[in-house]
C-alpha cells in the first residue's frame, strides 16, 4: 500500500473439509476402483494396497503400481499397518514405479481423477456418505463400460519432456 493507491483486498478461501480419494485404474483392462476415505494417513494407503491386492487381483504374481511420489505411498506404510509377515507378503506382490517429481501428469491414476472430476466432483458435495455413493456409482459406471485409458505418451516423447532428467555424456576427442 501506498498513499494514493486504491484500496486493495484480498480474498479468503474458506476450506470446508477436504477428503483423500484414492483411485486404482488397469488402463488396458479398464477395471477401476475409487474409495474415499476421511484422512491421508499411511494406513489408509496401506488398506487400499491390501484391497488391490487381495481383493481386485488375488491371483496376480505381480502387480506393477505406478504412482506419484507421496509419503504415505510407501511399502514401509504396509508396516505401520500390518504386523510384519502380512506387510512382506503384500509387498512381495507389488513392483512400485514412482513418476518424477513434478510429473504426476505421467501418473494415469491422476488422468482418472481429471475424468472423475469432471464427471462426477464439479460441484462441492457436503457429506462424506453422499460422496461415497456418487463415486461408488460413477466407478460402477465405468467398469460397466470397462474405460480405457489411451495412453500415448512414449519414451521418445519422455527423452524431449524431461530431457533435464536424462544424463548428458559428452565425448572426449
Amino acid at each position: 500500500m501506498v498513499p494514493g493507491s486504491d484500496r486493495k483486498t484480498d480474498s479468503e478461501y474458506v476450506r470446508n473439509g477436504t477428503v483423500s480419494i484414492f483411485a486404482f485404474v488397469e488402463p488396458l483392462g479398464g477395471t477401476h476402483h475409487v474409495s474415499v476415505h476421511e484422512h491421508r494417513r499411511a494406513a489408509d494407503w496401506a488398506e487400499e494396497i491390501k484391497y488391490l491386492a487381495d481383493v481386485m487381483y488375488p491371483d496376480a504374481e505381480k502387480i506393477i503400481l505406478v504412482m506419484d511420489n507421496l509419503n504415505t505411498h510407501k511399502p514401509a506404510s504396509l508396516y505401520k499397518r500390518y504386523p510384519p509377515q502380512e506387510a512382506r507378503r503384500i509387498i512381495k506382490k507389488l513392483e512400485i514405479h514412482y513418476t518424477p517429481k513434478h510429473g504426476s501428469w505421467l501418473d494415469i491414476a491422476e488422468i482418472e481423477l481429471n475424468v472423475m472430476t469432471r464427471q462426477c466432483l464439479s460441484r462441492r458435495i457436503a457429506e462424506i456418505g453422499q460422496l461415497r455413493n456418487e463415486l461408488s456409482a460413477w466407478e460402477a459406471e465405468r467398469n460397466i463400460s470397462a474405460a480405457k485409458v489411451n495412453w500415448q505418451f512414449r519414451t521418445s516423447d519422455a527423452r524431449i519432456k524431461l530431457s533435464s532428467l536424462y544424463p548428458t555424456f559428452t565425448t572426449v576427442s
